[in-house]
């Protein structure tokens, strides 16, 4: 049986429409930092080429050599900026920086992501690895809902949600969240699905 996390890990759904409050269990990821506009910047570009190789490696390493195969997780990216209009108003996404992650299960560890970076590094070059790290990652208590539509489109969206913490009495916590669980290569931008999460925390 190949193991779907986004079945078995219950905030990989979230609802449309409105806000929940969640827990998000502490989880490991291979992570990739940038800064700069995903749909122009090079380093956005040149880390979902690094980072995809090293996932597929890692699902073969696990099928072959432990038993265990696993469907690839969806991209997921944290995003910020060090002036925060320009990214939950302004959106210029020129000034942003971002982390892309993608969970890896938990029987996997350290010496598999070594051996699985050794593999591609063999077939593409290490010079295709290096930005890549394998780090837990505990975001805990979060609100989150589901958007459909354009990546573009997420703005009103965020300030709902960030509206709608405030008047919960908790207040923003760490790094906007995003799970891409539609290809925007095979899906039109109106029929997009991405979890947006946020991690809060409750008021005194």
């Amino acid at each position: 049986m190949k193991a779907d996390l986004k079945k078995e890990v219950p905030t990989y759904t979230a609802p449309r429409g409105r806000f929940e409050v969640v827990t998000v269990a502490p989880a490991q990821f291979l992570m990739v930092d940038g800064h700069g506009d995903p749909n122009t910047s090079s380093a956005y570009a040149d880390a979902l080429a690094a980072l995809y190789p090293l996932a597929y490696a890692l699902k073969f390493l696990s099928k072959t050599e432990l038993g265990r195969d696993y469907v690839v997780m969806p991209l997921e990216g944290l995003w910020w900026s060090e002036q925060m209009d320009a990214f939950a108003r302004a959106r210029d996404k020129s000034r942003w920086d971002w982390t892309l992650l993608n969970l890896v299960p938990g029987w996997l560890t350290a010496g598999h992501v070594d051996l699985a970076r050794a593999d591609v590094a063999r077939k593409r070059g290490p010079a295709s690895l290096p930005p890549v790290r394998f780090e837990r990652y505990d975001e805990g208590l979060s609100v989150q809902t589901l958007h459909v539509g354009s990546y573009d489109d997420e703005a009103p969206v965020l300030a709902a949600m960030h509206a709608w913490i405030a008047d919960q009495g908790m207040r923003l916590l760490g790094k906007h969240h995003e799970i891409y669980l539609s290809n925007p290569r095979r899906v039109a931008p109106e029929r997009l699905r991405t979890i947006l999460r946020q991690p809060v925390m409750r008021a005194d």
